[in-house]
């Protein structure tokens, strides 16, 4: 079970003991099942079954259900991309990449949220260079997005029980020395495409960062157009040579 179930499986205890503790405390709502009358007994009787049965069927999805993965193709929210990145965290060889992709996509929500403030202080909404701006961050947010889902993409090659092979020794594989080295090139090289892909993702954050501080000097700089400025044509070369990358 990994670390995402764990919490899950904690929280429905938790909840599960608390309703509980609230219904049947002598200081608080205290429900008797003893000494009560028959309705209040019967009541109490069906919370514990009902806690009970709540609690196996809880355990049962979270210990021993395969959990349901939902295609690449149809992440389309934040929380569907944070939720899919979260099926790799416990393999060992993964767990550094997803956690820095998490932090990633932390990072660049908070970005977002600061150069759109700073926008907001220093233009119109109406104004050209507002626009200008608003619609590089949100390119630049569509290609972050499109690495994200490049990892996942191939990481969804492999399957759980491949990940544990890769990461046993060679010695312990039933195959020939050959047959297994093969397997683990080509899963090295699966997953140094999700390193390049969080390289450029970092690379994207630094340039936010450059573009942030570029807006702040607007008034001791001369630009006769937002265009003319470095990050913003480093933004745009980079996008540019994205989408040629992909066509």
């Amino acid at each position: 079970m990994n670390g995402w179930r764990s919490v899950k499986l904690v929280l429905l205890i938790a909840v599960i003991a608390a309703i509980n503790i609230t219904l049947f405390s002598p200081g608080l709502l205290g429900l008797d099942i003893q000494g009560g009358d028959a309705l209040q007994t019967a009541f109490g009787v069906t919370v514990l079954v009902v806690s009970g049965l709540v609690l196996l069927y809880g355990s049962y999805v979270l210990l021993f259900k395969a959990p349901v993965t939902k295609p690449v193709r149809k992440i389309t929210t934040r929380e569907d991309y944070i939720e899919a990145l979260h099926d790799y965290r416990h393999h060992k060889a993964l767990k550094k990449d997803i956690a820095l992709a998490l932090d990633q996509l932390d990072r660049i929500e908070k970005k977002k949220h600061t150069l759109f403030g700073v926008l907001s202080q220093r233009f119109e909404e109406n104004e050209l260079s507002y626009k200008k701006f608003h619609g590089v961050i949100m390119e630049v947010e569509k290609l972050f997005y499109l690495n994200i889902r490049g990892i996942l993409n191939k990481l969804s090659v492999f399957d759980a029980s491949d990940f544990s092979r890769m990461g046993a020794p060679h010695g312990s594989q039933p195959f020939s020395n050959r047959l297994v080295q093969e397997r683990s090139d080509l899963y090295t090289e699966y997953l140094s495409f999700v390193t390049g892909y969080l390289g450029v993702n970092e690379e994207i954050l630094l340039k936010l960062d450059k573009l942030l501080l570029e807006i702040s000097l607007l008034g001791s700089t001369d630009y006769r157009d937002v265009d003319e400025m470095p990050c913003m044509q480093e933004i745009d070369a980079l996008i540019k040579q994205t989408k040629l990358y992909k066509q």
